[in-house]
């Protein structure tokens, strides 16, 4: 469902579930300087962190790059083999990794979450005065999606897209987003976010905003940003 919402220049693969579930099988799938990263992790960690990156070693062998570890690096971001962008996420039966080479992007960010409302207390905590009124009109047009918690996912993959370009934090209410669904198709859609903050240099040109897309389907929250070299 993630390569919906991304450039055809993207590969990304996607588990419903986890591909390497039971005690052995994780313990293959990792190489061993993974899994000194979740050596006192809990079973549940364990297995989203291994499975994602099996769907991370899957995309390298499609891109035709010897798959190896994915380590973590600054604020937890995943550190990707030389001329590759990335970006992976998990959440309860769904995990997904998304690579491109970076002659083809600058970067990307994607984000799955399930479609359920927001716990009380944060949408309030994440949303910008202008994404309040509009939340508002979206949710009294098209009920059937849970817009806080889309806004949620929308402003994680723009995180996620901003911080190799940049390698600071942005936070939630440093990004204004607006979702727009797709004429005639009510669980689909794109997105604008502005910056608030400067926004990072690709390309020679300062970037004030970045583009995304979203998805709603089999219980699920999908978005993706993608941001090009020019």
């Amino acid at each position: 469902m993630i390569e919906e919402l991304l450039p055809v220049s993207v590969t990304a693969v996607e588990a419903f579930g986890d591909p390497a579930g039971d005690p052995e099988a994780q313990e293959s799938a990792l190489y061993p300087e993974e899994k000194l990263l979740v050596a006192r992790a809990v079973d549940k960690r364990r297995r989203e962190f291994t499975s994602v990156r099996v769907c991370a070693r899957r995309a390298m062998e499609k891109l035709g790059v010897p798959p190896q570890p994915v380590l973590t690096g600054e604020r937890g971001a995943p550190r990707w083999p030389d001329g590759l962008a990335g970006s992976m996420t998990h959440c309860d039966g769904y995990r997904a990794a998304a690579l491109v080479r970076t002659t083809d992007l600058a970067s990307l960010g994607i984000d799955a979450e399930p479609h359920a409302a927001l716990p009380d207390g944060v949408f309030g905590a994440i949303a910008v005065g202008p994404e309040r009124e509009r939340q508002t009109t979206l949710g009294a047009g098209r009920p059937e999606v849970h817009w806080d918690r889309l806004l949620f996912s929308a402003k994680e993959s723009v995180y996620k897209a901003w911080f190799p370009l940049t390698r600071a934090w942005l936070d939630f209410s440093e990004a204004d987003i607006e979702l727009v669904p797709d004429p005639g198709h009510a669980t689909r859609g794109g997105f604008h976010a502005r910056l608030l903050v400067p926004g990072p240099v690709v390309g020679g040109t300062r970037r004030g905003a970045f583009e995304g897309r979203w998805l709603v389907e089999d219980g699920l929250v999908l978005t993706a940003v993608s941001v090009p070299h020019t």
